[in-house]
C-alpha cells in the first residue's frame, strides 16, 4: 500500500491563496498516483490535528510566513514526521533576504548593493545610507521576510519611495533597499542534485510581480530553456547549485537572478516554490521530460526527517 500524505496547504501567510492553489494541484497528482491523501489547513490549532491523521508523510505546501521559514519545519522535526522542501535553518535563512546575501556574498555568488532601512526612517537617512552604497535610482524596496514578490515596488525618485515606503511600513519593521538591476530575468531550478534547469521570463508588466506569477491575465513570455549563450546556461545552473547547497536546502529550491552586463545577480533562492499550472518548476521539469506528477511523487519520496 502506498504511503498516506497529509498535504499542509493554506495556513496564516499572506500567500494563503497561492498555497491553496499549489496544495490542491499536488494533492491531485499524488491521489493520480495511488497515494492516500489528505489534506489540512495550518492554521489554529493544527497540531493536534496532525497527531491524529498520523500521516507517513507531510507535504509541505506552505507558501511564506510559518510555513516557508523553519517554523512549521521545526513543528515536524518535533512529531519526528517525514516532510518536503528545505529543513529548519535553510528554510530560515533562505527566507531572511540580509542572512541569505551576506552567505551568497562570501561564496562568491554577485548579489545587488544593498542596506537595511527600519520602521520610521526619514528620507534624509535613505540618502545618506544610497550615497554611502552608491546605490543610485531607481531602487527596488520590499519587505525582508516575504515571498511571491509581495511588497516588491521599484521607485525610480524619492516622490515614489515616500509612497511606496509608507504602504510598507504599516506592516514591516525592516526593509530592504537595493539598487535596481536591469537585464533578463532568469529563474533557475535545483531537484535534490540535480540541476533542473533555467527559464527565461519576459513579462509585460514592469517585472514578474504577484501578479504576473499569478494571474491569467497577466502576459509573460516563458522562454524555456533561457536565451543565453550555453555557457552562461551552465554558469547560472551552477551558481542555483552553490546558493542551494550553501544554505543547506534539500528537495527542489528556485533561484531568481537578473543577467546584466555578462553577471548574474541572485536575488532570492526559494525553499517552497509554487506548484500551480502556472509555476515554473513544473514548467523546467517538463521540458527536461518530468511528469508534474512524477515530480511531486519524487518530492514526497524525498522526504525525510532531520532535513
Amino acid at each position: 500500500m502506498k504511503k498516506s500524505v497529509l498535504i499542509l496547504l493554506g495556513g496564516r501567510s499572506a500567500e494563503r491563496k497561492i498555497s491553496f492553489l499549489t496544495g490542491k494541484a499536488c494533492s491531485k497528482a499524488l491521489k493520480k498516483k495511488g497515494y492516500r491523501v489528505k489534506e489540512l489547513d495550518a492554521k489554529g490549532f493544527f497540531i493536534k490535528k496532525i497527531k491524529k491523521i498520523k500521516p507517513d508523510v507531510v507535504f509541505n505546501a506552505l507558501h511564506g510566513k510559518y510555513g516557508e521559514d523553519g517554523v512549521v519545519q521545526k513543528i515536524l522535526e518535533t512529531l519526528k514526521i517525514p516532510y518536503t522542501h528545505s529543513g529548519i535553518l535553510s528554510s530560515s535563512l533562505a527566507m531572511d533576504k540580509e542572512l541569505s546575501r551576506v552567505i551568497f556574498k562570501k561564496n562568491k555568488i554577485n548579489v545587488p548593493k544593498y542596506f537595511l532601512f527600519k520602521k520610521k526612517g526619514k528620507l534624509k537617512d535613505l540618502l545618506n545610507k544610497m550615497k554611502n552604497k552608491k546605490i543610485k535610482f531607481p531602487i527596488v524596496i520590499k519587505p525582508i521576510n516575504e515571498g511571491s514578490s509581495l511588497g516588491v515596488h521599484i521607485c525610480k525618485d524619492k516622490m515614489q519611495f515616500k509612497k511606496n515606503y509608507k504602504k510598507l511600513e504599516i506592516y514591516y519593521d525592516r526593509i530592504l533597499v537595493e539598487e535596481y538591476i536591469p537585464g533578463k530575468e532568469i529563474q533557475a531550478a535545483i531537484m535534490g542534485k540535480k540541476k533542473l534547469g533555467a527559464i527565461e521570463l519576459v513579462p509585460e508588466r514592469e517585472f514578474y510581480d504577484y501578479t504576473a506569477k499569478y494571474s491569467v491575465n497577466a502576459k509573460t513570455h516563458h522562454i524555456m530553456p533561457a536565451k543565453i549563450e550555453k555557457k552562461k546556461y551552465n554558469l547560472v545552473l551552477s551558481l542555483a547549485k552553490r546558493a542551494h547547497n550553501v544554505l543547506g536546502c534539500k528537495g527542489i529550491t528556485r533561484s531568481d537572478f537578473r543577467f546584466f552586463n555578462g553577471k548574474f545577480y541572485l536575488l532570492e533562492l526559494n525553499t517552497q516554490p509554487g506548484m500551480t499550472n502556472l509555476s515554473l518548476v513544473p514548467e523546467i521539469a517538463r521540458y527536461r521530460g518530468i511528469k508534474f506528477e512524477d515530480l511531486v511523487v519524487w518530492m514526497v519520496k524525498d522526504a525525510t526527517c532531520n532535513r
